[in-house]
């Protein structure tokens, strides 16, 4: 089931690139509180919407913490792995991990890089996205070496991007589960890796509403319920 997110006037273009602003968990939504300042009323909206299906809201978290759900991936329904830059702070993290240590959710921290400063759009999920429960794909350069041995030490396979296609969003690909993927058509060359590899990727032009934005078919969609 698809839901649209009404528009506000309190929401920014950025708000295009829902999976930000809130992170669903088995007890509630958590509200993030982004790292980019004009995305602080998107949670509020968030949490409005999803009162109205029936989601509760878990808790918030607040400054100084910094968070945005484009850098936390879940590596299983118990580990949540998070990216700690300039979107989230380790203050965010520590809220994260205080909410989400009680029930049974390990927390777990991803150095970023640098990459191109403070204004560009790094998520960790730039950098890696899962594809099932067993695949990763991952622009491996750019990842710190204690998060690339993490994912190996779990025996994930890791598929790594084309690198020429860094720029355009290559590692940003959405999985429907079912070994279906949706991914960028000008990736041509990640698109056939990740063919090969077994997967059934449908595709979808993405210059003007993806590549021109940093926000690919993640960022566009916040699942709220995976089965």
């Amino acid at each position: 089931m698809t839901f649209c997110l009404p528009p506000g006037d309190s929401l920014s273009l950025d708000a295009v690139y829902t999976h930000d602003a809130s992170l669903p968990t088995d007890h509630g939504l958590l509200l993030m509180n982004p790292g980019k300042n004009n995305r602080g009323p998107e949670a509020q909206a968030h949490a409005k919407f999803c009162l109205q299906l029936g989601i509760p809201v878990l808790r918030e978290i607040r400054a100084p913490g910094k968070s945005e759900a484009g850098d936390m991936v879940w590596l299983d329904s118990q580990t949540l792995l998070i990216g700690s830059g300039y979107r989230t702070n380790h203050g965010g993290i520590e809220q994260m991990r205080e909410l989400l240590t009680p029930h049974g959710v390990e927390v777990l921290s991803a150095p970023l890089p640098y990459g191109l400063g403070p204004s560009a759009c790094l998520h960790l999920m730039s950098l890696m996205s899962m594809l099932d429960e067993q695949t990763v794909l991952m622009d491996l350069p750019w990842l710190a070496v204690e998060t690339v041995e993490l994912l190996r030490s779990r025996g994930l396979r890791l598929i790594e991007i084309e690198y020429k296609e860094r720029d355009t969003l290559a590692c940003n690909v959405l999985s429907l589960g079912g070994k279906r993927l949706i991914a960028l058509a000008e990736n041509k060359e990640t698109n056939r890796k990740l063919q090969d590899a077994g997967f059934d990727v449908r595709t979808f032009a993405g210059s003007e509403l993806c590549i021109s934005g940093s926000g690919g078919p993640t960022c566009l969609t916040r699942p709220l319920l995976r089965k």
